[in-house]
């Protein structure tokens, strides 16, 4: 494996949710123990499960693994460090600040930029502390920073003194407020990350076109901020050999050599490996010791029996549900590589089968809504939201309302707040508010929504909804909001997409309470390319498929109102025909 050769101290492995870092980061780190070094492997997901790979507690301290000698782990919880970094911001401006700043504020800091950058907060620390680098030869860190956060870092961050000083107000803060006493820390992670006899990065991916698109989006992310120097692992390949007697294993190693094959050319050029899927959990010693071999599994790790393919609803239900009213907003939420658009389309498109009118539309710049359909239906309408040209839209405006109360720095702190990624959730929010009006007489299926944080962000800090609530009171005039359409259940429904799979199930879990937060109860759940729903005669992927129902059962029992299982297809569902077939869960 390339990847682990000649390894610096510092390893990072990133990727989207379900690509199998956890697994990846967790295998190396025993490797490197076992060959005699000196490791500490630190999560900072907040669905780590490294606990459960290893079979212990591990929580926020160094912990010894029982039977590994040189091997330590250490799991970030992101939550109490994002409450932590919010103490240190708020406190010095409580009582200070008029009540209603500081509450804003408050809110302001209660989403994933905030939580992204505590957690990062925490393990720049281990990139810097010189008693970790003189007792651990390799420090591996699982869910590594992003450019988004590594890029929010590098920015001045002295918002608390300008605030301080009178200058701004709630709206313009960041999630960058309290940054400088920390500056130095900061600049001297980044150094370290950019090292490449430092630091190896490793980005983490499947044989799939959508995650390969995403993963390219991430390489470009981080080589603009001068992290260039990356591996490229594609993880859980099918082997060639499952395809021999079995249709639907021929189609997915036939679907997943032509994605390899047709990766986006940057990707090409980075250091890559392979690392074929595996018919066993990686949850234990032996287990992970397999992990870069392609042995038989030991004899414990026996392939499932009897399998019974999974009767749930499909997804043909949901759509019988949605399309009573005739008309309605549809927002399919989800993290990356889970699906969204496929569903999405998938959706839109059995309702304009049905003579029903449809507008589908995304903000998704990696999403080719176009390929997918590869057609056209006469009741069916297709957009793209630019996010670029949304968020410059939007950063003129503010800096047209508030810029010009502001002297030249402040404009300056201003413009560089508007840099950040929220600054894109917003903007691309207002353009979707324009398309909602849409759904009063049609419906509007919108892939990849804003997300919770977002939502919790425009209504708390008192934005279009509040403004308006304000004017209107007492009026007896009827109005509607945005964010009022959103938490009405009757004319919008959500779609959570996930995979039967531990960790989008839970970043799913999470997505949802966002959400609630919001106001917005989420309509139903989408388990997407679901093995245990297929006939497969595969060993391998019928033991997969065994891996998936806890996963199902959770989201039937535990998180979802209503739920359908989408099976994985033999062909990609790209064209009308296979859309309206994925649906149905047609094979």
């Amino acid at each position: 494996m390339k990847f682990i050769d000649q390894l610096p101290r510092f390893a990072f492995f990133t990727g989207k949710g379900g690509v199998g870092k956890t697994s990846l980061a967790c295998a190396t780190a025993l490797k490197l123990a076992e060959a005699g070094r000196r490791v500490l492997l630190v999560s900072t997901d907040p669905a780590s499960n490294v606990g459960q790979v290893f079979g212990l507690r591990i929580g926020n301290q160094i912990t010894a693994v029982p039977e590994v000698a040189k091997l330590w782990a250490l799991e970030i919880d992101p939550q109490a460090a994002a409450q932590g970094y919010r103490d240190r911001i708020i406190g010095p401006v409580r009582g200070v600040l008029p009540v209603d700043v500081v509450k804003g504020i408050e809110e302001q800091l209660s989403g994933a930029c905030t939580t992204e950058i505590a957690a990062f907060d925490e393990f720049t620390g281990l990139l810097t502390d010189e008693s970790l680098v003189q007792r651990f030869d390799h420090v591996i860190f699982d869910t590594a920073p992003t450019g988004h956060t590594i890029r929010l870092l590098q920015l001045p961050g002295a918002w608390s003194s300008f605030l301080e000083a009178g200058r701004g107000d709630a709206s313009c803060l960041g999630p960058l407020a309290g940054l400088e006493r920390q500056r130095a820390q900061y600049k001297a992670a980044v150094e370290a990350l950019a090292d490449p006899a430092r630091t190896r990065l490793v980005l983490v991916a499947r044989a799939q076109a959508s995650t390969l698109r995403e993963v390219a989006r991430t390489h470009d992310e981080l080589a603009r901020i001068g992290l260039t120097r990356q591996h490229l692992v594609i993880n859980g390949v099918l082997p060639e050999g499952e395809g021999a007697h079995d249709p639907l294993a021929a189609a997915v190693v036939r679907r997943e050599q032509a994605a390899l094959a047709a990766m986006p050319g940057i990707l090409g050029e980075l250091p890559m490996d392979q690392v074929p899927l595996k018919a066993f959990d990686l949850v234990g010693l032996d287990a992970l010791r397999q992990f870069f071999c392609d042995t038989t599994p030991p004899a414990s790790m026996a392939q499932a029996g009897t399998l019974e393919v999974l009767g749930a609803p499909t997804l043909a239900q949901l759509v019988d549900e949605l399309a009573a009213p005739g008309h309605g907003l549809i927002m399919v939420m989800g993290k990356g590589g889970v699906g969204k658009t496929t569903l999405a389309a998938a959706v839109a498109v059995e309702l304009a089968r049905r003579g029903l009118p449809v507008h589908l539309t995304t903000s998704d710049p990696a999403a080719h809504l176009t390929q997918t359909l590869a057609g056209q239906m006469e009741t069916l309408t297709v957009s793209r939201i630019d996010p670029h040209v949304e968020t410059q839209r939007y950063r003129e405006q503010v800096l047209a309302a508030k810029g010009k109360k502001l002297d030249a720095q402040g404009r300056a702190l201003l413009e560089e707040d508007l840099r950040s990624p929220c600054t894109e959730e917003i903007a691309v929010f207002q353009a979707f508010s324009r398309i909602i009006r849409e759904a009063g007489r049609k419906f509007v299926v919108m892939d990849t929504a804003p997300t919770g944080h977002t939502l919790l962000l425009l209504d708390a800090t008192g934005a279009y909804h509040r403004e308006i609530a304000r004017q209107m009171s007492g009026s007896g005039v009827h109005y509607t909001t945005p964010m009022m359409q959103l938490q009405d259940e009757a004319r919008t429904k959500v779609l959570i997409a996930t995979l039967a799979e531990n960790t989008p199930v839970q970043e799913a879990a999470l997505l949802q309470e966002d959400l609630r937060r919001a106001g917005i109860e989420p309509w139903a759940w989408v388990v997407n390319n679901s093995v245990a729903a297929t006939p497969t005669q595969s060993p391998l992927l019928r033991t997969r498929a065994a891996r998936e129902r806890p996963f199902i059962e959770a989201v039937a029992q535990q998180h979802a109102k209503r739920y359908a299982v989408v099976p994985l297809m033999a062909e990609e569902p790209v064209g009308v025909a296979r859309l309206l077939g994925l649906v149905g869960g047609q094979r």
